[in-house]
């Protein structure tokens, strides 16, 4: 049996998900998440062998560290993601490709099933579709740094905040978000990021 967490956004999604997937008789969900905190809680408490992530729902220096073999996490990932934002998940994907696998959001359950199996037995999973729309977006012009930095300002912090979770001081935080604004054209963090999720940047 492959103990399987989902974290995705949505009680209906969640649900509907885990009662297919339990379906598949060799799957057995262990757990949900539908926050970023509930997500790590349930990696340390539940050990499942792959967890199916929503890629909106980690930011992308968190899903590194849990992709990299984070203490606090396990398992392998199975990530979905909007075709959009594809380019996003090139980074964690160049370093962590047997860690991490990742699909459409608008696969059919079957193939996040096969997603699920594979990636359990150490195997490649990653959409093809994907690679394509990671491609054809144009590169970033952020630093890994900067990404960071911005993907965490998403989720609504104060420049402490983020300084606190990304171990800098809150005046490097600061040099950052305004390079970011400089380099997106950006007059707000809020447009900075909006700027940035639309090219798929963060």
């Amino acid at each position: 049996m492959v103990r399987t967490l989902l974290a995705l956004k949505g009680r209906l999604v969640r649900g509907a998900l885990a009662h297919l997937l339990d379906a598949e008789g060799d799957i057995d969900v262990v757990g949900e998440a539908a926050t970023m905190h509930a997500l790590r809680e349930a990696l340390r408490d539940d050990r499942p062998d792959v967890a199916v992530v929503d890629a909106d729902l980690v930011p992308l220096h968190q899903l590194a560290r849990i992709a990299a073999g984070d203490p606090d996490g396990g398992g392998r990932l199975l990530v979905l993601v909007e075709r959009r934002r594809a380019a996003r998940v090139r980074p964690v994907l160049a370093e962590h490709g047997r860690r991490v696998g990742f699909l459409s959001r608008e696969v059919p359950p079957q193939r996040i099933a096969e997603g699920v199996r594979l990636l359990a037995r150490g195997q490649v999973v990653l959409d093809p579709e994907l690679v394509v729309a990671a491609l054809e977006v144009a590169d970033s012009p952020l630093t890994p740094r900067e990404r960071e930095v911005l993907d965490v300002a998403a989720e609504g912090h104060p420049v402490r905040d983020i300084a606190e979770k990304l171990a800098v001081s809150a005046g490097t935080v600061r040099n950052h978000l305004s390079r970011i604004m400089a380099k997106t054209g950006a007059r707000t963090r809020l447009e900075a990021v909006r700027i940035a999720r639309e090219s798929g940047w963060i």
